[in-house]
């Protein structure tokens, strides 16, 4: 039987200053060149075959104001654009419950949150102790997330699973302990989302981490796990956070930029 082919889309929500330098995005020691590199923040759509999700639910103007962020679009309205309707969304995967991915909660009042149980466990663990690996979780985000689990709101996976014919969810920590990656059957292949497992592609292809992370050797295993989940095809490889992902592959519609079609080919060859 022919895996379902889904169109997929990343929507780009905000940035961070453009003279971000390129130290904060290696593992200390792992890269000595300077220059800026900032980021770009993240939220996808997977839709068709009679199914939709959205994958993660970004920061709006408060987190933003708090973080020092530069937001683009509020959540929302960007999904709108992209001719989604947060209120109406019944299937939300949340890859992880860092404030730039699971911000926005009660944007999608109907959904049902997909999320690993480690990842509960994790943020509402002991390792919150430490300021370290608290400081990219919101206290307010965790407990809403809590009292959705609370009404029933929130399923919980154990490793690999599967959420629909052609859509499946994989932990594989590193980042936090329970961050998991989507892999998406599309026309071109298996496309792996894979949010935090790896900011930049930089960050995988030199083996060289992203300095926030939980578990590196869980991370450096990841970026082998994604590739596999891909098939080794690296244009099947979506990294969280890279702006090129935005420069990259063809926008939905002319007058929507900063949403861009993940299941067809890129356009262009990366920046070097």
């Amino acid at each position: 039987m022919l895996e379902p082919k889904y169109e997929v889309l990343a929507l780009r929500y905000a940035t961070t200053a453009k003279d971000r330098p390129r130290r904060e995005n290696f593992f200390p020691g792992a890269d000595l060149h300077e220059g800026p590199m900032p980021l770009d923040y993240y939220i996808w759509v997977i839709r068709g075959n009679d199914r939709l999700f959205v994958v993660d639910t970004g920061f709006g103007a408060d987190a933003a104001k708090e973080r020092g962020r530069v937001l683009l679009h509020e959540p929302g309205v960007i999904l709108k654009k992209a001719g989604v309707d947060a209120a109406t969304v019944g299937d939300v995967i949340l890859t992880h419950l860092h404030y730039d991915h699971a911000g926005s909660l009660d944007a999608f009042p109907r959904a049902v949150f997909h999320l690993q149980d480690e990842e509960m466990r994790y943020a509402t663990g002991r390792y919150m102790c430490h300021g370290c690996l608290s400081a990219p979780f919101s206290v307010a985000d965790i407990l809403r997330a809590v009292g959705f689990v609370h009404q029933g709101r929130v399923r919980f996976h154990d490793g690999d699973d599967e959420l629909a014919p052609g859509i499946t969810v994989h932990r594989v920590g590193g980042h936090t302990g329970g961050l998991q990656v989507v892999r998406v059957g599309t026309a071109r292949g298996p496309l792996v989302l894979a949010s935090d497992a790896f900011h930049f592609t930089e960050n995988r292809e030199r083996r060289a981490p992203f300095p926030l992370v939980y578990h590196v050797g869980e991370m450096l295993e990841g970026f082998r796990r994604c590739e596999e989940l891909a098939g080794n095809d690296a244009d099947l490889l979506v990294p969280g956070h890279d702006p090129e992902v935005a420069r990259r592959w063809p926008s939905l519609r002319e007058d929507t930029p900063d949403i861009v079609r993940l299941d067809l080919p890129p356009m262009k060859e990366r920046s070097s």
